[in-house]
Formats: structure tokens, C-alpha cells, sequence
């Protein structure tokens, strides 16, 4: 660990991408500040996390001067400044590791989004037109998304075959599964009909792991994952 003073503050939303974050400082064991906001009823975001980041987005984290917001710039941030070079891929896995570090927001999360989005529309529609866009959004989601995510879920599945218990292989999580983390534990926890055996596992790995316990009862409600019993 850096012999540095950890002085982060981490801006934690509920059921969102800052638990990876936790789950990336409680395995490094480094002291940090957490404010923790709530959403609304419509499940957006508070107005105050607008005081930190003006995009309203979280996570957040402050470290001395620096403000940086987007959870993979601050796994990397995080993990070079205070990793002391853990939770590095082995030379085998450099390539996983980069690509699946990217390839969680690049491509996953924005078809998983879509189909969150294409479900919600309908139910915030005025009730007469919601047969119709329920209709509309279901051949979408059919047609475009659904497609596409099974697609991903074979690939994910695949390598995940031959890589062991963890995405770049190696004896420990990286960035790419601090990143991949949220992406498919909110798949799991959605549509786990999609999803095989070994990601099944793998949701099940990350959540098992003490450091990820620890982070769930500091976070505080998260729907995709329960504290251990």
C-alpha cells in the first residue's frame, strides 16, 4: 500500500457504478471518506451531486486537489497511485485486461442501458399510449438489443471458459473485473435466463469475496447484490 495519506472522499450514489469503487478500496484496504447520496423516487440523481460534478454523475472521488469523476478513470487513477502494484494482470493477461477494462462501458453497459431504457419508457408514458409503446419498445428490444446481448453473453461466456476464475487469468481481480463487475452483476440480477454457468459463477466470485462484503455494508442499499449472511 502507499505510504502516502489517503485524504479520497468518495461521492457514492445507491444502485450504481460507485460500488465497484467501493469494492476496489475496501480490497485495497485504503482509508477513505464517503458521502453517500440517495436517488429520487424516479430514480434520478440528487441535485447536490451537482455541487461536485456538474455532469451529476457518479461515482466522484476527491484526492487533495483533484476532482475526477467516470469509475474507469478512477479505478486506473486509484490503482496507480495507491495500488503499490496490486491487482495487476500477469504478462498473459495484459491484453484481457485492457480490453475487457474498456469493453465494460464501451460496449456492454450501453446495450444494457438501452434495455433499461426501452422497459421504462412505457411505464412513465400517459396510460392510454402505454399498450402501444409497450408494443413498440418490446419489437426494439427484440429486434436490436436482445441480439446484440446474446452476442455478448457468448463471448463473455467463452472466455471465461478459458481464463479461469478471473478475466485477465492470474490469481486476483484487475481492472477489468473491478469494471465488469457492475455491468454483469445488474445482468444477472435483470435477465440471468441470458447468461451461462461460468458468468453465473463469476457474479457469484466477485460477491463472495470479504473485500466486497465490506463494501456492500459501508455502500449501503444496492439491489444486485445482499450482504453475506
Amino acid at each position: 500500500m502507499s505510504s502516502e495519506p489517503s485524504v479520497l472522499t468518495v461521492h457514492h450514489l445507491d444502485n450504481s457504478r460507485s460500488q465497484r469503487v467501493l469494492w476496489l478500496l475496501e480490497e485495497l484496504e485504503l482509508p477513505y471518506t464517503l458521502v453517500k447520496h440517495r436517488r429520487r423516487e424516479d430514480f434520478s440523481v440528487p441535485e447536490e451531486l451537482r455541487v461536485v460534478n456538474p455532469l451529476r454523475t457518479a461515482p466522484v472521488i476527491t484526492d487533495g486537489d483533484i476532482t475526477l469523476a467516470e469509475s474507469g478513470a478512477i479505478i486506473e487513477y486509484i490503482l496507480g497511485k495507491y495500488g503499490s502494484g496490486k491487482f495487476l494482470p500477469p504478462d498473459s493477461g495484459k491484453v484481457d485486461n485492457l480490453f475487457y477494462t474498456h469493453y465494460a462501458e464501451g460496449t456492454l453497459m450501453p446495450l444494457l442501458v438501452n434495455r433499461f431504457i426501452f422497459g421504462l419508457v412505457p411505464t412513465k408514458s400517459p396510460f392510454i399510449f402505454r399498450p402501444l409503446l409497450w408494443y413498440i419498445f418490446s419489437t426494439l428490444d427484440n429486434a436490436v438489443v436482445n441480439p446484440r446481448l446474446k452476442v455478448q453473453a457468448e463471448f463473455i461466456e467463452e472466455h471465461l471458459s478459458k481464463c479461469g476464475d478471473w478475466l485477465a487469468g492470474g490469481q486476483g481481480p484487475t481492472s477489468a473485473d473491478f469494471m465488469m463487475s457492475f455491468a454483469l452483476e445488474v445482468w444477472a440480477d435483470g435477465s440471468p435466463d441470458m447468461l451461462g454457468p461460468k458468468i453465473k459463477e463469476y457474479v457469484k466470485r466477485v460477491h463472495a469475496r470479504p473485500a466486497y462484503q465490506r463494501a456492500l455494508t459501508k455502500g449501503g442499499e444496492y439491489k444486485y447484490a445482499k450482504p453475506a449472511l
